[in-house]
């Protein structure tokens, strides 16, 4: 086979080749290479990179020899001198920071190179190619001709981006939500729970009423994985080490509680489920959170991530909590109202509590403090009985604020001695209170009463109140009130 034979089964091969094939000579660039060299540069890719014109006239020096039909047909060229024409609109934008590699590794000797760059077609659609160069043989010092082929892999590369997008869309919603994520392995728990069925068990409530060391057990397997930002926040913690090296003052108390029925929904197959439970931050506040439980997908069989979102609904419940304080409290006083004193009232009615002692209390004197001092004054009174009647009544009693200056004792199963007992307590710590306001002194009419067995707790009402009136009447017989 002669040389001209070979020469054209090359050619043949070059026209007929899948991926597009350049020839070009870089003798130019050579000569270049030659006068920095000259000059004293050591660090071309520092040269290149502080001035990148040097990198565009080096573009400048290379001439393309000849291209195949692929090629041609990829940038969407007539033929090579189209193509040729066009040159700056297939090397733009960041192209001379891509070229920057090719040229050095030809500067180090290297006698093929490869990178990834951004071609344009001549319509303007923007190509991901894999370029890869060879100095082809006999050409090794003057560079004058080298085989290029460029892979078209936009497809691979439109791929990888969506998929990086896509990681950094869910990371962005993971890092950035305003809710309490985790992430967390329970794989170790699923094999606890596995292990329990293949010994029999089939009721894991009983199984833990028995072993009740079995929750905080799993409790311990759960690995977090991640926390977001609005976790740390959530739980007063500066980083995630240092939450995670303090989880346990996080999840404590009746913590064990919550999980145990966690433990249940997954022991019935429930991978999605939510609560109501109580965790602690660092600084050991409450924080009252509904939790949200998912295993994500593609880990159904082995519970290796799942996620874990708590809301915070401290807030909710501290409002509730107040709201439900305002139902059965004095706002001015804090004593229970007079919507609680009936409730409990009739509680014990319906219950038939034996005995019943009820002590009720009229204040003195609160129009003519209202009229003389103003209602601020009037106000400060009637909350100075609040605090005598606070101190007087410890639980089981209660005590209430039942009209505008009217006030009740509620004693369950309390004797008429310690009803007496009760008069008298009030009496003293009235008498205390005194010596700190002087110049308006707290007196008030008392009356008593304690049921009989089988008596209506309306009559006993009745038998305190006459005792109380005839005190008023009394107190008003002597005094200018």
């Amino acid at each position: 086979m002669n040389v001209q034979t070979t020469e054209r089964q090359e050619g043949s091969t070059f026209d007929l080749a899948p991926v597009s094939m350049w020839i070009e000579d870089f003798s130019g660039v050579k000569r270049k290479f030659d006068e920095w060299r000259a000059q004293g540069v050591t660090d071309i890719r520092s040269f290149l990179r502080e001035d990148l014109s040097r990198v565009a006239d080096c573009s400048r020096r290379i001439r393309i020899l000849r291209v195949n039909p692929r090629t041609l047909e990829l940038y969407g060229a007539r033929d090579l001198d189209d193509l040729v024409a066009n040159l700056s609109t297939v090397f733009r934008d960041d192209m001379l920071h891509s070229h920057v590699n090719e040229l050095a590794q030809l500067w180090d000797g290297h006698t093929s190179f490869s990178s990834m760059a951004v071609n344009y077609t001549l319509g303007g659609r923007r190509l991901d190619i894999q370029l890869r160069g060879s100095v082809m043989p006999g050409y090794e010092q003057s560079l004058g001709k080298i085989l290029l082929t460029v892979e078209d892999v936009t497809e691979r590369e439109d791929a990888r981006r969506s998929e990086l997008a896509s990681r950094q869309y869910a990371e962005g919603i993971f890092r950035f939500s305003p809710v309490s994520l985790w992430v967390e392995d329970f794989s170790r728990i699923r094999q606890m729970l596995q292990d329990l069925r293949s010994r029999g068990i089939v009721d894991l409530r009983v199984f833990t009423d028995v072993h009740p060391e079995f929750v905080p057990q799993c409790m311990s397997e759960i690995r977090v994985v991640d926390v977001n930002q609005a976790t740390l926040d959530m739980f007063c913690a500066p980083d995630k080490t240092t939450l995670l090296d303090r989880l346990g003052d996080v999840f404590r108390d009746n913590m064990e509680a919550h999980f145990r029925e966690q433990l249940m929904e997954l022991w019935n197959n429930n991978l999605f489920h939510s609560r109501e439970v109580v965790n602690y931050a660092l600084d050991g506040t409450e924080r009252h959170v509904i939790m949200q439980f998912a295993v994500l997908p593609g880990h159904e069989d082995d519970w290796a991530l799942v996620q874990v979102s708590l809301t915070d609904i401290t807030a909710r419940k501290k409002a509730e909590a107040y709201l439900e304080y305002l139902g059965k409290h004095d706002v001015l006083t804090t004593l229970h109202n007079r919507a609680f004193y009936m409730d409990e009232l009739n509680r014990l009615e319906r219950k038939r509590t034996h005995p019943v002692s009820v002590v009720v209390l009229d204040l003195n004197g609160l129009k003519r403090v209202n009229d003389q001092w103003g209602h601020d004054a009037g106000d400060a009174l009637l909350r100075r009985m609040g605090e005598v009647l606070k101190e007087a009544a410890q639980a089981p009693c209660n005590a209430a604020r039942t009209g505008g200056d009217e006030f009740a004792v509620v004693m369950p199963r309390a004797t008429e001695a310690e009803a007496i007992a009760m008069v008298e307590n009030i009496g003293r710590l009235i008498a205390l209170n005194n010596q700190y306001y002087f110049n308006i002194p707290l007196t008030v009419a008392i009356g008593h009463a304690t049921g009989e067995e089988g008596e209506p707790i309306e009559s006993i009402l009745r038998r305190a109140d006459m005792k109380m009136y005839e005190v008023k009447r009394l107190h008003y017989s002597l005094t200018e009130d």
